[in-house]
């Protein structure tokens, strides 16, 4: 491994399954309930990490994000470590961005699981995922990856069955929306029980569809997005993509969070490989999903001799 502990880590994007907007909380946020699933499309990061007497933390990006979660990231888990350390991040951005598909959420979720790893002092899930929360809603997802039932507003998470390995198509239209706009569109009012039972026997029968192992391609009655309504209004061309991804025979075709990516599932891969030829090459991403199991078996794969197997959050041979 050499003197300078480091590892090329994965990022995963997610896709929402499904995501409801119940109401407004009255912390100001709104009440969610959605599902989400990691699939293969990711970022690369790699990391040089090293104790030291001061901490200094540097990223290399193209194209540079300001502020960079990565960096926060690293910040806030060296002072739960109570760890100074010397870390440079090299990020190779393939998520694309602002697509509503978490790349920024991932990507800071990474460095909560792998930095205590090189650095050879594990932290539990426990204490991570406060972190996490802190960090962004959609960042607690990331250190289980898989399927999950998120709720609150995106820090309640609870996994779910998972269905068979799946192959789909994702388009970006690079079309920029601002989700501030979309929910003030959508104009929730106060969250209430009425509100929060309309949505209750449709997650149940989800459930039950997963639970039996069926692809997600069989779920078309059960994935919807209430962004949808509004996002399209105000971008008719993404509504155009998941109209043209409809007539290429996907069984599902869906909008992911509050876009501008939209996606659509097949029967197979050869099936999403032929829709792809439909659509520009620039714009278009094969994807499968990805459960639990095999989102950390990438990462034992990726910290190397540094991780035990079978345990969770991946930890290093030398941790204390």
């Amino acid at each position: 491994m050499g003197d300078v502990p480091r590892a090329r880590i994965p990022s995963l994007a997610k896709l929402n399954l499904s995501l409801d907007v119940i109401g407004k909380r009255d912390d100001g946020f709104h009440e969610l309930r959605s599902i989400f699933q990691t699939i293969s499309i990711g970022d690369n990061i790699e990391i040089d990490c090293q104790p030291a007497k001061h901490t200094r933390l540097t990223i290399d990006c193209v194209p540079e994000i300001p502020d960079n979660i990565i960096l926060r990231a690293a910040d806030a888990v060296l002072h739960q470590l109570k760890r100074k350390a010397e870390i440079h991040f090299r990020l190779t951005k393939r998520i694309p961005m602002g697509g509503g598909l978490g790349g920024g959420s991932s990507n800071a979720a990474a460095v909560l699981l792998a930095v205590p790893a090189l650095l050879g002092k594990p932290l539990s899930l426990d204490k991570l995922l406060p972190i996490a929360a802190k960090l962004g809603s959609d960042v607690p997802f990331f250190l289980l990856g898989g399927t999950a039932l998120v709720m609150g507003r995106g820090e309640e998470l609870y996994p779910f069955p998972e269905p068979k390995t799946s192959w789909g198509l994702l388009m970006t239209p690079g079309i920029h929306v601002s989700t501030p706009e979309a929910y003030k569109a959508l104009g929730r009012g106060p969250l209430t029980a009425a509100s929060q039972s309309r949505i209750i026997d449709s997650f149940q029968l989800l459930s039950w569809e997963i639970g039996e192992g069926l692809p997600v391609s069989s779920w078309r009655a059960l994935c919807r997005n209430d962004f949808e309504s509004v996002v399209f209004r105000q971008h008719p061309q993404i509504r155009k993509w998941k109209k043209k991804l409809e007539a290429t025979g996907a069984p599902v075709a869906l909008m992911t969070g509050s876009g501008s990516a939209v996606f659509a599932f097949f029967g197979s891969r050869e099936e999403a490989r032929h829709a792809a030829e439909s659509f520009p090459a620039t714009a278009t991403h094969l994807f499968r999903t990805v459960n639990r199991a095999q989102y950390r078996a990438l990462w034992w794969k990726s910290l190397g001799l540094n991780a035990q197997p079978k345990t969770w959050p991946p930890q290093s041979w030398y941790a204390e």
